[in-house]
């Protein structure tokens, strides 16, 4: 009886996971990716979100950079918001030239290349582990703004459930997690544009009296700081407000989650996303600057302006700013999500490349990418505690990682408008837009890595240089493997032309077809010179006792095929004629051969059930798989290197079924 599962046959395991994470879906139904794609509305809040939220910490670090020079501020603000919708726009350009999913992985690696892609990419691994745990730490920050200063100690706690939970949501499924959050989303976009328009309504009554204060203030910081001075400080403040522009490249990393048409789904998406984060990003820097906000400790600079506003409303009041700081606390949990959605999908397209380990590549039978949500998860935990939770340095590590990855697009974008310049109407325009997201995006970069590199910057770029360096040591692991591995085909050419090497002992002509006679179930993957290896090996072991060959070989649906059912039907007609050669050589032995072909996110799983299907039409069956003998058995070529039909062997034994192992030297001979 195996653990967890009683005499009446109840799996106590398996009930648990289907409460918690729900059941498994099938990746081959037609209607699944309509099911959970997002239209534009819905993609606004789960990638939308992590744009909107920056606006909880990105203007109050600008803010409080400028000191007592309040006025300041709308000089900061107005930057801030030309700077978000040319960022937004240079994306749009990404969105339509990459239109199956343009991260700063896939833009980079294309246009620039691909060890340039692979950097970018790291960066934005980093980036969105630091989105979640600056969202779900600024989330708390803002909660915790409503409860007395004695209540801080529970900070860290509170966090790291909230990410617990957001982990076991994410597992459940995108779709999922985002009709979970939709609420707490609208919520806060209604609340911060009451508060809003209730801060600067009486300010804009009185335009000129503000026009004038402004004034006085401007010239005020000149003299007492000098005309460079005071610039040195704009500009110092609209660099430390980088962490507001944060998200904006979440729509484009995130197009292939999208509903059909999905350049315009995600075009409309990244509007709404550009749209709202102006908007508010803009009346908090204008609420500041006309209520003189200044920091405190325990609270949040939102905290403290909703207090100046609405504080004198009573229990009215009082209520307005609680429901405000929950709504903020909670859509800080929801940006959270866009590191959930789109560092698994960067990870699952680094391992299709071979960056890193091509397991992270997996989908769960809920089709998502299990292992690189648990990545995201635990690592965003681990930053959580080593920082204890602090916003402020968080934001710094956060912001040089973002903005390489601005960067890197930004100027592979400039290098593909030139080079296409006479094949591309409207270059020119096109050229120029991202040329200005280039100058501002490395602007902001050097300043906040200048600015901060001694409070925390140094370690975001140790950190992302590490892994760097680690993925350029797994790329050349499986180049090695690769390699040698394609040495071996050239196996194929000389069966090909004398089919007798392979050792096979032809049967007798007109040898009758009898589902009861010695089978052969061999596994195999494609059709390559490790494949006829396999069955080379099988022969001169086992000799001529089988009549029956049966091929079984997988199309795993991972990340890198689950993108569309054109997709799927490519990998479903590889496999099918892969498996056709090695039915057609036995065939022409006259030996009775067949193909079972299996399509699924897990090998082991798809395999065990084949075999049990396998041995109720042929119950003499025997089963067989090659596994590649490496020179080497390291630590890293077991992390690289899945040993799937030791797996497989493990399940078929607790059926009772046995598996021979085939061992497969990387000689490229018989």
């Amino acid at each position: 009886m195996r653990n967890g599962e009683s005499q009446t046959g109840f799996n106590f395991l398996g009930w648990l996971k289907n409460f918690f994470i729900g059941k498994a879906k099938n990746p081959l139904d037609r209607s699944v990716f309509h099911n959970l794609s997002l239209v534009a509305f819905f993609a606004w809040v789960g990638l939308g979100a992590d744009g909107l939220s920056s606006s909880c910490y990105g203007p109050s670090e600008a803010f409080i950079t400028l000191g007592r020079h309040f006025y300041l501020g709308i000089i900061v603000a107005i930057a801030t918001a030309i700077t978000i919708f040319v960022i937004a726009e240079s994306y749009n350009q990404i969105i339509e030239l990459f239109p199956q999913g343009g991260g700063g992985y896939l833009v980079a690696g294309k246009l620039l290349s691909p060890t340039v892609g692979m950097i970018s990419g790291a960066a934005l691994l980093i980036d969105y582990m630091l989105t979640i745990t600056l969202s779900v730490a600024s989330g708390a920050d803002a909660l915790f703004s409503l409860l007395p200063v004695g209540f801080l100690a529970y900070k860290l706690w509170f966090a790291l459930i909230g990410l617990m939970i957001l982990i076991l949501l994410n597992l459940r499924g995108v779709k999922e997690s985002i009709t979970v959050l939709m609420p707490i989303f609208l919520a806060f976009v209604i609340t911060h544009a009451v508060l809003i328009i209730c801060a600067l309504l009486p300010n804009i009554m009185g335009f000129s009296t503000m026009v004038q204060a402004t004034s006085v203030d401007v010239q005020s910081s000149a003299r007492e700081l000098g005309m460079l001075g005071m610039v040195f400080l704009v500009l110092k403040a609209y660099s430390m407000g980088a962490g507001t522009y944060t998200g904006i490249e979440a729509v484009s990393n995130g197009v292939s989650i999208l509903r059909e048409p999905r350049v315009k789904t995600a075009q409309k998406t990244l509007r709404y996303m550009v749209i709202s984060l102006a908007v508010v990003v803009l009346g908090l820097m204008f609420a500041y600057t006309f209520f003189r906000v200044e920091p405190q400790v325990g609270k949040t600079l939102n905290a403290i302006l909703f207090e100046r506003v609405v504080g004198g409303w009573g229990i009215w009041g009082y209520g307005m700013i609680l429901i405000t700081l929950f709504s903020e606390a909670a859509i800080l949990f929801v940006a959270a999500q866009a590191g959930f959605i789109d560092g698994p999908r960067v990870l699952a397209n680094m391992a299709t490349d071979r960056w890193v380990p091509k397991r992270l590549a997996l989908l769960s039978d809920r089709l998502v990418a299990m292992n690189g949500i648990l990545i995201m998860g635990i690592s965003s935990a681990v930053l959580m505690v080593a920082t204890n939770g602090n916003v402020g340095y968080l934001v710094v590590l956060y912001s040089i990682n973002v903005f390489i990855t601005f960067c890197l697009s930004q100027a592979g974008m400039v290098r593909h408008w030139w080079q296409s310049r006479k094949a591309t109407p409207g270059w020119m325009k096109k050229l120029l837009v991202n040329g200005v997201g280039l100058v501002l995006t490395g602007f902001i970069l050097v300043s906040v890595t200048i600015l901060k590199f001694h409070d925390g910057g140094w370690i975001t770029l140790f950190i992302t240089g590490t892994i760097i360096l680690l993925m350029w040591m797994i790329r050349q692991n499986y180049l090695q493997t690769r390699r040698l591995c394609r040495e071996m085909d050239v196996i194929i050419q000389q069966v090909e032309k004398d089919p007798s090497i392979l050792g096979v002992k032809p049967l007798p002509a007109g040898t009758q077809f009898d589902p009861h006679e010695r089978t052969a179930v061999i596994f195999v993957k494609d059709y390559t010179g490790i494949g006829i290896k396999a069955l080379h090996a099988l022969f001169k072991s086992f000799g001529g006792g089988f009549k029956n060959i049966v091929f079984v070989q997988l199309g795993l649906i991972n990340a890198g095929v689950f993108k569309g059912q054109d997709e799927l039907d490519n990998i479903k007609s590889k496999v099918e004629e892969q498996i056709s050669h090695y039915v057609d050589m036995l065939n022409r032995f006259g030996y009775h051969a067949e193909g079972v072909t299996l399509y699924g996110t897990d090998t082991v799983e798809e395999a065990v059930k084949a075999a049990k299907q396998i041995i109720e039409k042929h119950p003499n069956s025997t089963f067989f798989g090659g596994q590649i003998i490496f020179p080497k058995n390291s630590l890293l070529m077991r992390l690289l290197h899945n040993y799937t039909l030791f797996s497989i062997q493990r399940h078929l034994y607790e059926q009772g079924i046995p598996l021979f192992v085939l061992p497969i030297e990387l000689k490229p001979k018989l």
